[in-house]
């Protein structure tokens, strides 16, 4: 750690930590004013042996961080900045982990926005044409078993000074309201085996901001889906649906959704 604002919480917004993981089902919440990346302590905790369903969060990040390398803006007050650790031992599982994750976080927040959450193929959240979460998915591997996944995710509950056309829930909604609502639906996604069930794919369907759209990349064409494998499927001029894992999502009009990566997270292996 390098700052004082390091320093572990004992409440977050008002709520003891305490209490706040009792309300949220986690086996542990551990709060921040500040850090550089909830990610980075959530990876730490976990090669220190910290549970499942343990839940960093942060008021304000230095450096969150999405897929690609691309940063977040993590602003103080501004909106729900954790990661969750889980222990999955199901591989198959973790490969269209962002895809469920953003399924049931939808769910839950639907209520929240002022229009139905959609969602980006593989790990974004829109309210309309605006982005209003992302998903970031880092899993640790030994012995070619996952040891642990830290589950990322940035809402903006208010609307970011710095980014004028990002998406935020309804006003007057406190942050451990949105808490309650999402890690559940966090965990529900995390527990869950296999590769995606047609109820899975019918429930990404009726939310998908990009089904029909014709796309150039990350292949031209126009977008169909998603396959149970968590791959974006494209119908090519030629007329063939080809399966897709790896690129950014961009219009063929030139206008681009933020850049994604493939939907199966990087694998590591603890030292």
């Amino acid at each position: 750690m390098s700052s004082s604002a390091d320093a572990p919480l004992a409440s977050f917004d008002g709520v003891d930590v305490e209490s706040l993981a009792r309300s949220l089902g986690a086996a542990r919440v551990v709060a921040f004013a500040e850090v550089a990346s909830t990610m980075d302590v959530a990876h730490a905790l976990a090669a220190a042996g910290a549970p499942a369903g343990t839940v960093v969060i942060a008021d304000a990040q230095r450096t969150g961080r999405g897929r690609g390398g691309k940063q977040w803006a993590s602003h103080s007050g501004a909106g729900v900045w954790m990661t969750v650790i889980e222990r999955p031992r199901d591989a198959a599982a973790i490969d269209v982990l962002s895809l469920r994750l953003g399924i049931e976080a939808a769910d839950a927040v639907d209520r929240l926005a002022e229009h139905p959450v959609r969602l980006k193929w593989p790990n974004d959240l829109y309210v309309g044409e605006r982005k209003l979460a992302g998903v970031l998915v880092e899993a640790r591997w030994r012995d070619g078993r996952p040891e642990w996944v830290a589950i990322g995710f940035g809402m903006n509950v208010q609307p970011p000074d710095d980014v004028p056309d990002a998406g935020h829930l309804r006003g007057g909604i406190g942050r451990p309201s949105v808490l309650r609502a999402l890690v559940p639906a966090l965990r529900r996604a995390a527990a869950r085996r296999g590769s995606l069930d047609p109820a899975g794919l019918e429930a990404f369907a009726n939310r998908d901001v990009a089904a029909g759209r014709t796309v150039s990349a990350p292949l031209a064409g126009r977008v169909v889906g998603i396959s149970a494998a968590g791959e974006l499927r494209v119908e090519t001029a030629a007329g063939r649906v080809e399966a897709v894992r790896h690129g950014s999502l961009v219009l063929a009009d030139g206008s681009s959704f933020s850049g994604c990566d493939a939907p199966s997270p990087r694998r590591v292996t603890p030292a």
